[in-house]
């Protein structure tokens, strides 16, 4: 009778540990499917693969060029007509080609690494991509001034003391434009890309 009682003491006592043990794996379990859900949403706005990674940069570059370039030709001439308007159709495609063998080659890869060094694995998504912005402005506000200059005015002497005028200038204008309108537009062209794919995977599977 005595063991008995012990018996029925030691599973009553018992009870609320294991709802409590149950309660805590099923928060802890929730817990993990949230951060699993947030991180996979977070890497739907990435390229996964080479080719996707290709058409991000692309659009990237694309908007950048369009942008930069026109601006400056307009800067430069103090005005907007047809004739501008052909300068810039002509310098686009030149400098286009450019930036899109450089950016995957240099700059991307230069951005990559400085993110990797100033940030910890820890840190959030925003400001990994903040600090994947900065860099990437940087080195693609540098080259596109340089660039820029050369194929209108051609190489000179005077292409530096031009640089210092103008950089500063790019540099903010370019920040701003990625930060708020251009890698946002290539991210949701990711988010629309992956929920492409994963719905024809659905269709497949079922």
């Amino acid at each position: 009778m005595f063991d008995a009682k012990i018996n029925r003491s030691l599973k009553e006592d018992s009870q609320p540990i294991t709802e409590r043990s149950e309660g805590f794996l099923k928060k802890k379990d929730l817990k993990s499917f949230i951060e699993r859900k947030k991180k996979m949403n977070q890497e739907a706005r990435l390229p996964r693969n080479g080719k996707e990674g290709a058409l991000y940069g692309a659009i990237i570059c694309t908007l950048t060029v369009l942008l930069m370039t026109s601006l400056n030709i307009i800067l430069a001439a103090g005005e907007l007509n047809a004739a501008v308007a052909l300068t810039i159709l002509k310098s686009l495609p030149i400098i286009w080609v450019i930036v899109m063998i450089i950016e995957p080659v240099l700059i991307g890869r230069i951005a990559e690494k400085l993110v990797g060094k100033f940030t910890e694995p820890t840190d959030s998504f925003n400001a990994k991509i903040l600090f994947r912005i900065l860099f990437t402005v940087l080195g693609m506000s540098v080259s596109m001034t340089l660039i820029g200059d050369m194929v209108g005015n051609g190489f000179s002497s005077e292409i530096f003391s031009r640089f210092l005028g103008n950089w500063p200038r790019n540099f903010l204008i370019a920040l701003i434009a990625e930060s708020l309108v251009i890698q946002p537009i290539a991210r949701l062209a990711m988010v629309k890309l992956h929920a492409a794919q994963d719905k024809r995977s659905q269709a497949v599977q079922m």
